[in-house]
């Protein structure tokens, strides 16, 4: 004969309440998290763009100079010889006149055109001497002809 079972209590999660059981003092946080998320989505898209701005005083109407300033033009030739505007001139002499013209309130420029056949190593030393005399505005011209001479 079957053995009659008896009847199991179901257990819940959650207590039973009783009279004299206090109440939960836990808040649902969910509704408040969210709320949280809304407010600060609001407030991101409500903030203005920043702009990444730099205040410059510009004058409105610049004037030219009404003289522009001189030009002295420095050639190298495939010696290494250097020439001055025009004329021939030693290392020495090419220092003391470097610095004069470097010396001049007029502010002039300095074209430098050296020969594609000349060797680096001078290029180099006149380039040195030029940043030595403090000359500040320098031009090199005839490229086309410095890189045809390269190319070969």
């Amino acid at each position: 004969m079957p053995q009659s079972r008896k009847p199991r209590a179901i257990r819940t999660r959650f207590p039973s309440m009783r009279i004299d059981d206090q109440p939960i003092a836990a808040i649902n946080t969910t509704p408040l998290i969210d709320l949280m998320l809304v407010l600060i989505i609001m407030f991101i898209v409500t903030l203005p763009m920043r702009e990444n701005k730099v205040p410059l005083d510009l004058p409105t109407n610049p004037t030219p100079p009404a003289v522009p300033p001189p030009v002295h033009r420095l050639d190298l030739d495939a010696a290494g010889q250097a020439r001055l505007d025009g004329v021939a001139i030693s290392d020495s002499a090419l220092r003391a006149r470097l610095a004069a013209i470097a010396a001049d309130p007029a502010h002039p420029t300095l074209h430098f055109s050296p020969d594609g056949a000349t060797r680096h190593e001078r290029v180099d030393q006149v380039l040195a001497d030029i940043r030595i005399a403090g000359i500040t505005s320098l031009g090199l011209v005839d490229a086309a002809r410095f890189e045809a001479a390269i190319a070969g």
